[in-house]
């Protein structure tokens, strides 16, 4: 039998595993129930696809959008490796040529649907079947503590463990806190867990502040004509705005695509086949959109606004420079944002206390990370546990903006919340906003109670808009002056905080400025930007070749080829099979089916 890295050179075309897939593969070849956490891009798919090759039977992958099942699916085809999925968007064609694959033995792994599990006759199926593995992907949604809870995985679990072949079990995500991580091992009784660092060198991350939306959208307009060969993805919070800033963004003549969960089925799947097949360079989206998406050439990822968790946005941000090419992920932020994403966890689904209350915290990390100066990469890193050096290339490593002493103001902010707090008995603490009103010398009618007119502290910032004094909060919070406590997230002033205080400390800030076209004149790094004149040349001939083979064989191009190993065919120019071999991303059956027809490019380039 082949070894797994023969595996992975011959079929996939890569010459070495990257961290973490190998200690993954080994767990599970070795019968460990398997945790595997690894960044978006960081090759996930292929730890359990390699084990899935090299077991007997068939492997079971419990993924939760159908998008993302036919992606992977198609990948895998053209790969030569047998695939299928069940799903509800089937015709009885597909159902029936699933079907025989499944039950003759052809077909190596099955995309499931975890409601799909739940149906009698899938799990009737499923126990007629020699299932070696079963993989819990996105399985961060299994866990309450995960940012998009979904109890249907709980049941799925539950399912899993009780099928008659009591196969391998093995679980992927590439967001997981350490108290995800604990939640997940307990559940699914893990054995075995790999976490990888979450670092993505080649994604420059960048965060604009304080933008109003005429801003933002002139903010997106510009980079949008900068950048009209990339493809990349704007996330906005809501459908009116996808629908607006699609429209505006097509009047002005740019290839661009909106897509959002009320649109028909039809409309979704025109939209993504648009994107997909590169008919379109940009998607205007929701958050419904990426989770399917497995396009590897996403060159960008613009946050029109907050996302409502770091988690989410690390997970968003996941869908550029899947390629491992230099992408960029930028946030254009607004304190006044925040409101948006309260609402949509105020009117969720699910109204418990404790669920409110995880929600708000996460949402009020992700003010934190709008308001820090120290490196962006870092801070997602913290987050997530893990200690790293600052990335030197995102916007508060570059910041070269002057340094103010705020230390005044600081110290009314930190002296009014150990009044307002001390002032009660109970000792209780109290929000941002009742904080920055008061600052202001207003007192919003439900704690008229309070009495907070009576502090010393009160009025202390008059004339001060709200949302400047609500920014120097958010500020203070990151900076780790302010602590966030309590049932109702109270504000708290820290030990460094009480340095402040007393004098012993000051408290510095960069001065805010007013985005110009001078902080987006920097171009994103292009896939072909190692390439010489020459080389360049042939790049463009054979992305056109690519695009000319995907609209002809209804395949997405960068499943055909992704722009890394194109930029790698115009370095190397290979001129015959064995030297085509070579070349990283191009395995057995993708030489095979493609192989002279890239061979001829490059001839007739030369």
């Amino acid at each position: 039998m082949q070894s797994a890295l023969e595996t992975l050179q011959q079929t996939f075309g890569y010459d070495a595993f990257r961290e973490g897939q190998e200690e993954i593969i080994d767990a599970v070849l070795a019968g460990e129930r398997t945790l595997g956490i690894m960044p978006t891009g960081g090759g996930k798919s292929l730890t359990y696809q390699i084990p899935a090759l090299m077991l007997p039977g068939i492997t079971v992958v419990i993924s939760p959008l159908i998008s993302l099942m036919k992606n992977q699916v198609d990948e895998l085809i053209a790969n030569g490796i047998d695939a299928v999925t069940l799903n509800s968007t089937q015709d009885d064609d597909a159902y029936r040529h699933a079907m025989n694959h499944l039950l003759n033995g052809q077909a190596k792994l099955l995309y499931l649907a975890p409601e799909r599990l739940k149906s009698e006759g899938t799990y009737a199926l499923l126990n007629r079947l020699d299932i070696s593995l079963v993989v819990i992907d996105e399985v961060h949604v299994l866990s309450q503590w995960g940012h998009d809870f979904r109890p249907s995985y709980l049941e799925a679990v539950h399912l899993i463990n009780n099928l008659m072949s009591a196969p391998r079990v093995m679980a992927l995500t590439a967001t997981a806190t350490k108290r995800v991580q604990d939640d997940l091992e307990k559940r699914l009784a893990i054995g075995h867990s790999v976490r990888t660092s979450v670092v993505r060198d080649n994604l420059t991350i960048r965060l604009e502040t304080g933008l109003k939306k005429r801003d933002k959208d002139a903010y997106v307009y510009r980079y949008l004509k900068k950048h009209t060969e990339d493809a990349g993805i704007i996330y906005v919070p809501t459908r009116k705005l996808v629908t607006s800033i699609t429209e505006d963004l097509v009047g002005q003549g740019l290839s661009v695509v909106g897509y959002h969960a009320g649109m028909s089925d039809e409309e979704r799947a025109t939209a993504q086949d648009d994107f997909l097949f590169d008919r379109a360079n940009v998607a205007v989206a929701t958050n419904a959109f990426g989770m399917g998406i497995n396009k590897s050439n996403v060159r960008f990822v613009i946050h029109y606004s907050i996302p409502g968790s770091i988690e989410a946005y690390y997970q968003e941000i996941g869908r550029a420079g899947r390629d491992g090419l230099p992408s960029e992920a930028i946030l254009l932020y607004s304190a006044a944002d925040l409101q948006t994403q309260r609402f949509f966890i105020e009117n969720s689904d699910n109204q418990t206390d404790e669920y409110q209350r995880l929600q708000k915290k996460k949402l009020q990390e992700m003010a934190n990370y709008g308001a820090t100066t120290v490196c962006l990469q870092q801070y997602i890193t913290r987050y997530f546990g893990e200690e790293t050096l600052p990335c030197g290339h995102c916007t508060n490593c570059l910041d070269t903006r002057a340094v103010t002493d705020i230390t005044t103001n600081a110290q009314k902010v930190l002296s009014h919340v150990v009044r307002m707090r001390n002032s009660r008995q109970n000792k209780d603490a109290f929000g941002k906003m009742v904080t920055a009103e008061t600052l202001r010398g207003r007192v919003p009618d439900k704690f008229n109670w309070a009495h907070f007119e009576k502090l010393p502290t009160f009025g202390l910032m008059q004339g001060i808009p709200r949302v400047r004094i609500a920014a120097l909060i958010d500020f203070l919070l990151a900076s780790g002056y302010l602590q966030v406590t309590g049932e109702y997230r109270g504000l708290t002033v820290s030990k460094t905080g009480l340095q402040v205080l007393h004098g012993d400390i000051k408290v510095m800030q960069r001065e805010a400025t007013l985005v110009s076209d001078d902080r987006i004149t920097a171009e994103s790094p292009l896939t072909q930007e190692d390439l010489n004149e020459d080389e360049q040349q042939l790049f463009k001939r054979l992305r056109e070749w690519r695009l000319a083979l995907s609209k002809k064989t209804e395949v997405p191009s960068f499943i055909i080829f992704n722009d890394r190993t194109l930029v790698a065919l115009a370095r190397q120019k290979p001129t015959t099979m064995a030297e085509l071999l070579t070349v990283s991303g191009i395995g057995q059956a993708k030489a095979d089916k493609y192989g002279q027809e890239v061979l001829q490019v490059i001839t007739k380039v030369k």
